[in-house]
């Protein structure tokens, strides 16, 4: 059996990784240069890890990380207490982007990726999927996976009408800098008012890795850093010491990444008879969950335990999209509980909920802790 996958980011080469280890053949196609990857620091939670530890990769995927908690405080330095909740539901793994795709990347094997190779079409025929590509040239498979992200191209013909969409007012700014002369006593997570949520973590090679995020959005203006100043006010109580505003301060201008962010709808269906989604082109998501990459992750491997050598490729697809599509719009009802919490105690609570379901396979079925109401007293 052959694999053609789309998108050389982490939910691509993990899937193409899982589907090698599978013993299928994989070539992945990546529209850029080279590997890379946007963004800065990336979590993954302990089901995330798992699926490393299946693929044999886990222990170098720690090593590249920080192991870290989520744990949040009040503007005033407060912890928000989560007593329902375990420590291990707080627990994940601080690790850049750039480095895990590195890693993933020479575990797929460099031979099987091709590079400045983007997507054009598909024809889907009874017994395989051509897939044309923009340097004119074409890969033939048993299945085509589309791993390209919000964007996805591959989405964009399997499922006509679902562009990623704006999450209105919710924008993200971001950074990781070596932050000389700033000491950072310890990693702090943020929930202030006017919507804002932020925070400092410091990163496993001595960096420190900052955001700012703000639901409800006014319009912007100036610059991203003082873009990123002004919510950061709303996190940092007169009197405390100011450590979010002065790493954001130091942080040159060309560092910093904002992003207005991006949601992809509900859709229908993910797969066809030999096509299939994974990770955000199937369901990119607010990353005020910090989430995404580990249920992509976990997308990636399913399709390596369904897809076999030899196997019945639509029956496989049919149970992937089976067991996914009910799973997200449960991520999709708890994801909303933490975003419209009306406080920061609830945020908290909502979000140690969403955690312990998604690292806890037993909690799935089970009822979940979340609220929308007031906090218990």
């Amino acid at each position: 059996m052959r694999a053609v996958l789309i998108g050389g980011g982490i939910v691509g080469l993990t899937t193409g990784l899982a589907l090698r280890r599978a013993g299928i053949e994989v070539v992945i196609c990546e529209q850029a240069p080279e590997i890379r990857a946007a963004g800065a620091g990336l979590g993954l939670w302990a089901n995330a890890l798992a699926v490393y530890d299946e693929l044999g990769l886990g222990d170098e995927v720690r090593a590249i990380g920080k192991p870290s908690e989520m744990y949040f405080h009040d503007p005033a330095g407060r912890l928000l207490e989560t007593p329902e909740f375990g420590v291990e539901d707080h627990r994940y793994l601080l690790v850049h982007r750039a480095k895990l795709n590195d890693l993933l990347a020479d575990a797929v094997g460099r031979a099987n990726i091709r590079l400045s190779t983007g997507f054009d079409a598909y024809d889907e025929h009874a017994d395989h999927v051509t897939v044309r590509l923009t340097d004119g040239g074409e890969e033939q498979g048993d299945v085509l996976v589309g791993a390209d992200g919000a964007y996805s191209a591959v989405r964009a013909q399997l499922v006509p009408g679902t562009e990623a969409r704006e999450h209105d007012g919710h924008h993200a700014w971001r950074a990781v800098f070596p932050a000389p002369g700033i000491p950072v006593p310890d990693d702090r997570l943020i929930l202030g008012g006017n919507g804002c949520r932020g925070g400092y973590l410091r990163t496993q090679d001595g960096k420190v890795y900052w955001l700012v995020n703000q639901f409800n959005s006014p319009p912007l203006t100036g610059t991203p850093k003082q873009q990123a100043l002004e919510r950061a006010a709303h996190l940092e109580e007169d009197g405390r010491d100011g450590i979010l505003s002065r790493l954001i301060e130091a942080t040159p201008d060309e560092v910093i990444l904002h992003n207005q962010i991006m949601l992809v709808p509900p859709l229908p269906h993910w797969v066809s008879a030999r096509v299939v989604l994974a990770g955000d082109s199937a369901h990119a998501m607010s990353p005020h969950i910090t989430a995404g990459a580990t249920l992509g992750i976990e997308d990636a491997a399913l399709l390596g335990r369904l897809l076999t050598p030899g196997g019945d490729v639509p029956a496989a697809l049919a149970a992937y999209e089976a067991a996914q599509i009910p799973r997200y719009e449960h991520v999709a009802r708890l994801s909303a509980a933490v975003e419209h919490a009306p406080t920061p105690e609830l945020f908290a609570r909502n979000y140690a909920a969403f955690s312990h379901w998604m690292i806890t396979p037993q909690s799935r079925s089970q009822p979940q802790h979340a609220e929308t109401g007031r906090a218990r007293a």
